[in-house]
């Protein structure tokens, strides 16, 4: 097999759903019977079903990344992040909710959008996938209209770092954020390629599940 054939392929095994051990308000746990064939046999695989998420890496003029400092309680950690949400709103247009995040989350629109990367976090574990966008063409958020944050993002902080300097954050392990740290380093490799690597924001995304 040469490197021209290596891409993801869906190909689901037959499978059936055995129980439903948690139902939470965003996620919930599963347990299916998977028949993985001759080779593998039958087997139990317990994961999350997870609706699904977007992120943006918003580039304002002088090339910075905007990245956000949000409390995250599984890891008991204030993580540096680009803007995201989860794609909670059944048949919603990600590009939409993208938008969305970027102005709740960093008071920004953009006049700009493209398809970074598609990624899927924990394949192992979760059925969650993300897209990835590149926001440009900033604009700030009218007071007037600025959303009210809560909970966690009631004390988010905005900072802009510029591209290059987010990706040695990154290669450092100074960020830990999979989504940004992967955002990050597509949009310096896109950059250093004039954007080549971008597609439309109207991509085909065929791991998207609500």
């Amino acid at each position: 097999m040469g490197a021209e054939e290596v891409t993801d392929v869906i190909d689901p095994r037959p499978a059936r759903r055995l129980d439903v051990p948690f139902q939470g308000f965003v996620v919930d746990m599963v347990s299916d019977e998977v028949d993985l064939g001759e080779a593998g046999g039958i087997v139990r695989r317990e994961y999350v079903e997870h609706p699904g998420a977007v992120v943006v890496v918003a580039l304002n003029d002088d090339g910075d990344v905007l990245l956000l400092r949000q409390y995250r309680h599984p890891v008991g950690a204030f993580l540096w992040e680009a803007p995201a949400g989860l794609l909670d709103l059944d048949g919603e247009d990600p590009h939409v909710a993208a938008a969305r995040e970027l102005a709740e989350e960093a008071d920004m629109t953009a006049g700009t959008w493209d398809v970074l990367l598609d990624l899927l976090p924990t394949p192992g574990g979760s059925n969650e996938a993300v897209r990835v966008y590149l926001a440009r063409d900033l604009t700030p958020v009218p007071d007037d209209e600025l959303h009210t944050r809560e909970a966690e993002e009631a004390d988010m902080v905005v900072v802009p770092v510029p591209l290059e300097e987010a990706a040695a954050l990154a290669l450092a392990g100074k960020l830990h954020n999979a989504a940004t740290i992967a955002g990050v380093l597509a949009a310096a490799i896109g950059r250093a390629s004039d954007w080549e690597t971008l597609r439309p924001v109207d991509s085909p995304w065929e791991y998207r599940k609500n």
